[in-house]
């Protein structure tokens, strides 16, 4: 097969791929290359390997359908770095554990006044590790940008420092690896792994409550890296001297460098970051469209991007030009169906100030009734009203197991059922929390 031959299926290839997966489409498909196709297989080459950790992960059964619709055979998908990359080779055994996204690089992040310190610091580090702002926390809300971070740093370091070794992680994985450490009797490897790298970066770091263990364990890693001037950047949902049972010496730590915080972004900046996340999925839309969904989808970037997605799936099954009619319709069902965006965060916000208690007091170890039936009445009310999982519900009231949330659950729903009190006071609280949010 001529090689023009072999470039125009591989363009219909990834046409077909981008048609079948809207959710995945890159812009960046068009920079992939075919390395070869034929006996059944398509060798497709990527410029790096977080290219490769992307597709392999996201795209490989988009692509594998797409290749047997276009070719008419059964076709197997793999991806490589193309060997004119110049990031081919074999790569260094940090590279290959960072699992970077392609997408989050400084270049695609939308700076706005909600989030400009903590863009501004995480390049600071990036261009000086461990002599800038060390440590570097950044704390906000899910979904608001601080994992696209963490993963730009990386990109930044790597592309500035060829040979620094970096660890990027979240807190559940250090916590995991340092318990298997614990069973099989491998401390100091495990100590080894952590101590003795250029740049230590955990993800969601507020799990490290009520883990007294593994609050001791990295402690006693971050003085070790502290110590020797190597950076460390953490990220959490909270402040420091906000995370429940995190042990003052941590906190006092974590408050040694800067602390950075990121604000739900303002109008203006949801308006770029849509025309920014369509840009990398490869369409254009006006500004009036970008505008509109800026105004209606208000909670997270990450329903930015579902919004853009759901607009962009019904334009290519439809086969219609993307217009702001078109936008409306695909996105009535979803702005109805999240009218009120309800997350565990709003139904403790109701709950805690119904029974004047603090978020502190819920996620503690207390077990006094005045504090045990809000906290069972959350968990209750987040089982009922949002599809976070009995772990995730338990996570955000101190790192509660699924079992505890499950009897929570359980009580509750027993006393409403025979205690004419509990059941309207669940009403109440569920009417307040899902109250409409004026736009």
């Amino acid at each position: 097969m001529a090689n023009y031959e072999i470039d125009d299926i591989f363009a219909d290839i990834l046409e077909r791929a981008k048609a079948l997966d809207p959710a995945n489409s890159r812009s960046w498909f068009d920079k992939l290359t075919v390395l070869h196709l034929d006996g059944g297989s398509l060798g497709i080459g990527c410029p790096d390997e977080a290219t490769v950790r992307f597709l392999q992960d996201n795209c490989k059964n988009s692509f594998t359908r797409a290749a047997q619709q276009v070719t008419g055979h059964l076709i197997a998908v793999d991806f490589s770095v193309s060997v004119k990359s110049k990031f081919a080779g074999q790569p260094k055994r940090s590279e290959t554990e960072l699992r970077l996204h392609p997408d989050y690089t400084f270049d695609n992040f939308v700076v706005g006044p909600s989030n400009r310190l903590a863009h501004a610091s995480c390049i600071a580090v990036s261009q000086s590790p461990g002599n800038t702002y060390n440590p570097l926390f950044v704390y906000g809300n899910s979904g608001l940008g601080k994992t696209h971070l963490l993963h730009a740093v990386c990109f930044e370091t790597r592309q500035k420092f060829q040979n620094t070794v970096i660890r990027f992680l979240s807190c559940e994985e250090f916590v995991n690896r340092f318990i298997r450490a614990i069973e099989e009797g491998n401390l100091v490897g495990f100590q080894s792994q952590f101590r003795t790298v250029d740049t230590l970066i955990i993800d969601d770091v507020q799990f490290l409550r009520e883990r007294e263990q593994s609050q001791e364990e990295f402690f006693h890693t971050f003085n070790a890296l502290y110590n020797n001037g190597k950076q460390i950047i953490l990220s959490a949902d909270s402040p420091p001297g906000k995370i429940p049972s995190l042990e003052a010496r941590l906190i006092s730590r974590f408050n040694w460098g800067l602390v950075a915080r990121i604000d739900p972004p303002s109008y203006e900046t949801r308006v770029a970051i849509v025309q920014k996340k369509a840009h990398l999925r490869g369409f254009s839309i006006s500004d009036e469209i970008a505008e509109y969904i800026a105004r209606k989808v208000q909670a997270n970037i990450r329903e930015l991007e579902g919004a853009l997605t759901t607009i962009y799936a019904v334009a290519t099954t439809t086969g219609s030009e993307i217009d702001l009619e078109l936008a409306q319709t695909a996105l009535e069902g979803q702005i109805k169906a999240s009218a009120r965006h309800i997350s565990i965060t709003d139904i403790i916000g109701v709950v805690t100030n119904h029974f004047d208690v603090r978020l502190a007091d819920l996620q503690s170890k207390k077990r006094s009734q005045s504090i045990t039936e809000p906290r069972q009445i959350c968990m209750f009310l987040a089982r009922n009203l949002t599809n976070h999982s009995l772990e995730e519900i338990g996570g955000h009231l101190g790192g509660r197991d699924h079992t505890t949330v499950m009897h929570a659950c359980n009580k509750i729903n027993q006393v409403k059922e025979t205690d004419p009190k509990m059941n309207g006071l669940l009403n109440d609280l569920t009417k307040q929390i899902t109250q409409p949010v004026k736009i």
